[in-house]
């Protein structure tokens, strides 16, 4: 008869048993681990670029191999065989990158994830696995820098701005992303730092929901301009929209009967027609009705591409005036921080729709002003629509207050609009100048930002035209609603004690006088049609200059139809 075994023994064999199984399997994990290393080193691109990337690299391509060569090629996004909690939220983000007013597609997210969900026994290769990580890191890099730097090129899409972008270190960024507890604060903090971006950005869920419903813009046509208290059948739609929209109030009460257009559709419709640059009569007209059914899908495209335009700006050192073109609308910042309450606002008059009237997009430094100038008149309007009326009227120049001078001084002497002169005048050896006070072109006062296009800011003896909604009436230069205000805010560190009161007066004074500024001021001619307010509404405005179907050539989107 055989001893049995003593129990301590069995245990020491079961430990032991367990130990080896435990070192084997540590191996195994080990060796897998080394094996996911190796096929990320193969599966990281070269070249200057992530494939399939059109964009500005900034970087990008460079930024993945340092990061993997950082930590020695190991996976950024999964463990053992698993995805991390940051793997889950970096692909969360990029497949809602339309609430970014970005595209899924253009982030490889479907494919990505595709790869994540696969199943069987591909799911456990290494390969799989480093494919897995290497495409959303190049994913992470593409998302971060185009919500950092935008898309594509500002000068491609007719910005000249001048001012630097602040650089983002984008391994820096991948390897916090990979460590973050809150992806999308991560995602956060590289989007641009205007607080109006912000604004702008938190109205795309609603607008995206809208787009979903392409029937609520499916209105009754209107025959005539209806006014309170006109039959109109489309009403009831006309107020489910105008609800949706957020311009009446939800519960507002049903008219008897149902097809009136009512005093509570008409404010409604006063609601839309101030957040889109309407006149506000409260009536259901042609170009109000043009508005009212232009498909969501459209107000979508047109926050996104304004999103685009923020994220070319570099951070404002200095408190800037900036100019909106299609709002019609200058911004002049007391600090750096774009908060209505610290904004000096009014209304302007920009360039024509013209090509070669239109008001360019571009950046520049303020630094000096001119009260009660001289209007030295373009060259192209001379010759285009000055000379012919001098021509045909021998009255016109003296009619006008212009003169024929021989240089390019304020002092320089006038002469005579004799043929001889008007002649000169034709050929360029002379040139046509207006002389100071209200009805100079250029009003009483000019802001001066030194530039290739020869734009600046004035004010303008044509007060009526601030009237009109739309105020595309220039040669190209932009005129100030309220010159005073802005002379003020410009020149209140400027030598002299520039009171309101100072300013006013000397506008109307006799002598023309130039005060140079002490520090210049960063003056930005923009161009964005969706804009969020503080107040809460957003507003939209017409593509005068095309520029948004511009950008969307540069971007590869189709048109909205």
């Amino acid at each position: 008869m055989k001893p049995m075994r003593s129990v301590p023994t069995l245990r020491i064999s079961v430990a032991l048993a367990a130990a080896l199984a435990a070192a084997h399997s540590h191996d195994l994990r080990a060796q897998a681990a080394d094996d996911v290393r190796a096929q990320i080193a193969k599966a990281i691109p070269g070249g200057n670029s992530l494939p399939g990337r059109k964009s500005p690299d900034h970087g990008a391509a460079q930024a993945l191999r340092t990061v993997y060569a950082r930590n020695a090629d190991a996976p950024l996004w999964s463990r053992d065989g698993h995805p991390t909690p940051q793997a889950e939220g970096v692909l969360r983000e990029l497949q809602n990158a339309d609430a970014y007013g970005l595209r899924s597609q253009d982030y490889a997210a479907p494919a990505i994830a595709r790869l994540e969900n696969t199943k069987g026994a591909s799911a456990g290769t290494e390969a799989h696995w480093a494919q897995f990580d290497v495409r959303l890191s190049a994913a992470a890099l593409a998302f971060m820098s185009d919500l950092h730097y935008g898309r594509v090129d500002p000068k491609s899409a007719g910005f000249n701005l001048q001012g630097t972008h602040q650089e983002l270190d984008l391994a820096a960024s991948l390897e916090g992303l990979a460590k973050s507890v809150d992806v999308s604060a991560e995602f956060a903090s590289v989007e641009p730092p205007f607080y109006h971006y912000h604004l702008l950005k938190e109205h795309l869920p609603l607008y995206l929901k809208l787009a979903r419903q392409p029937e609520l813009t499916h209105l009754t046509p209107v025959s005539a301009t209806l006014k309170p208290g006109s039959s109109y059948a489309g009403a009831p739609a006309l107020r489910r929209l105008l609800t949706a929209l957020g311009d009446l109030p939800a519960g507002t009460n049903t008219p008897s009967p149902d097809s009136t257009f009512d005093a509570d559709l008409s404010n409604g419709v006063r609601s839309f027609q101030q957040r889109h640059g309407l006149p506000p009569d409260g009536a259901l007209g042609k170009a109000t009705f043009k508005a009212l059914t232009t498909r969501p899908a459209q107000r979508v495209r047109q926050i996104d591409l304004t999103l685009e335009r923020w994220r070319w700006l570099p951070p404002f050192q200095t408190p800037p005036i900036v100019v909106n073109i299609p709002q019609f609308r200058l911004f002049e910042f007391r600090t750096t921080e774009d908060r209505a309450a610290n904004i000096l606002q009014m209304n302007v008059i920009v360039g024509k729709t013209f090509p070669r009237m239109q008001t360019p997009v571009f950046e520049s430094n303020m630094t000096y002003a001119v009260i009660r100038p001289y209007w030295d008149v373009p060259r192209s309007i001379t010759v285009n629509e000055m000379l012919p009326k001098i021509r045909a009227n021998s009255g016109y120049v003296a009619a006008q207050r212009l003169q024929i001078v021989s240089g390019q001084s304020d002092s320089s002497p006038a002469v005579a609009p004799t043929p001889e002169a008007i002649a000169a005048l034709a050929s360029g050896r002379l040139r046509l100048r207006q002389m100071p006070g209200e009805d100079n072109a250029l009003g009483l006062i000019k802001f001066m930002f030194p530039n290739n296009y020869n734009v600046y800011l004035h004010s303008t003896p044509a007060h009526r035209l601030f009237n009109e909604s739309v105020r595309a009436f220039s040669h190209g230069c932009i005129r100030v609603s309220d010159p005073v205000a802005l002379a003020t805010d410009v020149l209140k560190n400027a030598p002299g004690d520039w009171t309101r009161e100072k300013v006013a007066a000397a506008m109307n004074d006799g002598k023309t006088i130039r005060v140079n500024l002490t520090q210049p001021i960063s003056v930005l001619i923009l161009y964005g049609t969706a804009l969020a307010t503080e107040a809460g509404p957003i507003l939209f405005f017409d593509d005068i200059y095309g520029y948004d179907k511009r950008l969307e050539r540069e971007l590869g989107l189709a048109p909205v139809h």
